[in-house]
């Protein structure tokens, strides 16, 4: 198993997304900013479904691997750092996903 992790590339992301590089295409996505961004991260979602309901697991693990890039693009545009949707993750798993998701209003 790989030490690589999500921080290792949102650190990657936000080094990119800075540097001025014509080449990167993480440079490339800030510059264009949020509107494509999010764009981007809605093709990589649905080719991510599209892989995991055709039974396409290949295709599955390169969509979601776009899907996480894509993902942590949209959240440094939007300038919130992953500790915060770890944070957020942890609170919820504090408790059931029925409790849970009742104390958001869900369905």
């Amino acid at each position: 198993m790989s030490d690589f992790s999500l921080a290792d590339l949102e650190r990657i992301i936000n080094e990119r997304a800075h540097s001025g590089d014509p080449q990167s295409w993480t440079a490339k996505l800030f510059q264009k900013g949020m509107p494509k961004a999010a764009q981007k991260l809605g093709e990589e979602a649905v080719e991510t479904v599209i892989a995991a309901v055709t039974g396409d697991d290949e295709g599955l693990v390169s969509e979601s691997a776009d899907l996480l890039y894509h993902w942590l693009v949209v959240m440094a545009v939007a300038g919130i750092p992953l500790k915060d949707v770890m944070a957020e993750l942890e609170r919820r798993t504090a408790r059931s996903g029925t409790a849970e998701k009742a104390s958001r209003g869900a369905t």
